[in-house]
């Protein structure tokens, strides 16, 4: 994990094809169980992936504690196995700001998978956060790409 003044970004390797690692973000089944960690319910009823350059995407977290939060973006690069771009909310409807880059990348044994969001405005504490809630979210990934 690497946290900078302008960007976010966070590597991690799984032990499997990149193609598995791939389907974990564009296949609604998947991305709705790792998608906001263990903690998190992602109901497939709220989830719409439209993966294909100019689709849009939308997911509707539910918190243990019973508030939501509402995610929203558009694709700009879907290039199947290798990359994915896009923009991500929490305010739909609002500018996304500037797109996530999450390329993946066949090593020996896996995939390295790399994401990379422009920080914008956040503080250093806001950086971390974020940078520690994609690894929790990475770590049910993890157990999803590496079942059987």
């Amino acid at each position: 994990m690497q946290i900078m003044s302008d960007t976010i970004t966070v590597t991690r390797t799984f032990s499997a094809p990149r193609e598995r690692v791939f389907a974990a973000w564009t296949t609604p089944e998947q991305f709705s169980a790792w998608f906001g960690t263990a903690a998190v319910e992602v109901p497939m009823q709220t989830l719409s992936l439209d993966v294909r350059v100019g689709g849009q995407w939308e997911a509707v977290m539910h918190l243990p504690g019973g508030d939501t939060i509402n995610w929203a973006g558009e694709y700009s690069v879907v290039d199947p196995p290798a990359q994915l771009v896009f923009t991500m909310t929490d305010q739909p409807g609002t500018d996304p700001g500037a797109p996530i880059t999450v390329d993946f990348v066949a090593v020996d044994g896996g995939t390295e998978m790399t994401l990379v969001q422009p920080a914008g405005d956040f503080t250093a504490e806001q950086q971390a956060a974020t940078a520690a809630g994609y690894q929790g979210f990475f770590d049910v990934m993890e157990e999803l790409v590496t079942e059987g």
